[in-house]
């Protein structure tokens, strides 16, 4: 098999990019070890969202959004986007502060983010009783479901030429004269100019064996759907202790920031110290489990006739913590009894890709011409996967992107820079403290 450009993982990042190159014109062939959208690209939240960026990321998220506004069009398919603004609730005058000075940083971006009253608070998601200090709300903000999206522009690649590959795990890349020449999968070879790893929490160790590793770790997240409930509030509204956003199927998804699990693993020992800085400002509770010991059994280097990790793990599912759920449940109806009285319709865990910068990397390596690497994306992903796609097209055929790509260079890790994280980024979508 022959094609233009290989890309490794079809999560939104790799489907996304696929979609923006098969837009080009160019030959392109997404390798997917177990399903399209299987990971966190079908299990996270569903924000679309500019507010709350770490100020690096503003630019991309402009350009996502510009795309996803428009997506459903391009494809001709529904995939739950509604437009209906992302609302982050103060509690404290300490919240409202802060909120403003994340409109300091914003301000340069004209974002139509602003501050609301405690009255229009109130009045936007149903309250009584002047609850909440006031909130930071983004109006241009959105929402799309998850499950749906993804496989969606999925097809629309294909419908443009491209091929998506399911239950086809990546084994290697090969090289000739330091560059790509071609992939090993376990279905066989294809040649191709370029290849792009999107596999999420997969990334650094298929990197690592091709020599370029880097510090990737893994937080356990749980999230919950409701039954059918009134509509609070078509905007994405989030709090500390519980968030939720309205759903197609009437209910409402339901997570807290901040309340995932880091399984103690051995790459938590082997970058510890870079991950110092994220560990001073982020919520984090540790636990050691099997999942220390499957690790561990991982070989850190293959050839292309070995069965890999990726062959024997075709979906990352990892069961829900269903006290941490029961409990986001009633933080919920706790702090919004407008919500009536909901129940769980279904809970599921995902595990979410974590840099020491809590930014993502959109790069090329140095030592391999031809191979790029997007991930990292650190709970704020599924948003940012359009204008990841647009980012990537871009590299990968003219070697330059619509952004300064700087922040998320793969060097950054290796070059002596320092590590740089904004005070309130955290795995999942903000505000806190239990929040993200």
């Amino acid at each position: 098999m022959k094609t233009e450009v290989v890309v490794i993982g079809a999560g939104v990042a790799g489907i996304m990019t696929a979609w923006h190159l098969a837009k080009k014109g160019i030959p392109v062939v997404v390798c997917e070890k177990g399903r399209v959208a299987g990971e966190q690209s079908s299990r996270n939240w569903g924000y679309i969202r500019k507010q709350g960026r770490d100020p690096r990321e503003i630019p991309a998220i402009i350009e996502s959004l510009r795309i996803w506004e428009n997506i459903e069009k391009d494809i001709e398919e529904d995939i739950g986007w509604h437009q209906g603004g992302s609302l982050y609730l103060a509690e404290t005058e300490a919240d409202l502060a802060y909120y403003e000075n994340w409109l300091g940083h914003a301000r340069p971006f004209q974002l139509d983010s602003r501050i609301l009253t405690s009255e229009e608070v109130d009045d936007h998601i149903g309250g009584e009783g002047r609850q909440w200090k006031g909130a930071l709300y983004t109006p241009s903000d959105g929402r799309a479901e998850p499950g749906k999206a993804v496989p969606a522009i999925a097809r629309a690649v294909e419908r443009l030429g491209g091929t998506v590959l399911t239950e086809c795990a990546v084994r290697t890349v090969e090289r000739a004269s330091g560059k790509v020449s071609g992939v090993v999968t376990e279905k066989g070879e294809i040649a191709c100019q370029a290849v792009v790893c999107a596999g999420g929490a997969w990334s650094s160790l298929f990197s690592g064996n091709l020599g370029f590793g880097f510090p990737q770790l893994k937080v356990r997240s749980s999230v919950l759907r409701t039954t059918p409930a009134p509509l609070v509030s078509q905007s994405n509204v989030s709090s500390a202790g519980a968030s939720f956003r309205r759903r197609q199927d009437g209910g409402y998804s339901i997570g807290r920031s901040g309340s995932g699990f880091f399984d103690i693993v051995p790459d938590a020992f082997r970058y510890f110290g870079t991950y110092m800085p994220a560990l001073k400002t982020q919520p984090m509770r540790l636990r050691l489990n099997g999942q220390f010991f499957k690790e561990l059994a991982w070989p850190k280097r293959w050839g292309p006739d070995d069965v890999t990790p990726f062959e024997k793990t075709r979906v990352n599912d990892p069961d829900p913590d269903m006290a941490t759920v029961r409990d986001i449940l009633a933080t919920a109806k706790r702090k919004f009894p407008q919500l009536g009285d909901i129940e769980i319709a279904e809970a599921w865990s995902g595990m979410i890709d974590v840099t020491p910068d809590v930014v993502p990397v959109w790069s090329g390596v140095d030592g391999l011409d031809g191979y790029y690497i997007a991930t990292g994306f650190s709970g704020h992903g599924f948003g940012m996967g359009a204008g990841t796609g647009l980012i990537m097209s871009e590299l990968v055929t003219n070697g330059t992107a619509p952004v300064d790509l700087t922040p998320f260079r793969l060097s950054r890790f290796s070059d002596g820079s320092s590590t740089e994280i904004y005070a309130k980024s955290t795995y999942n979508d903000w505000p806190q403290p239990e929040a993200a």
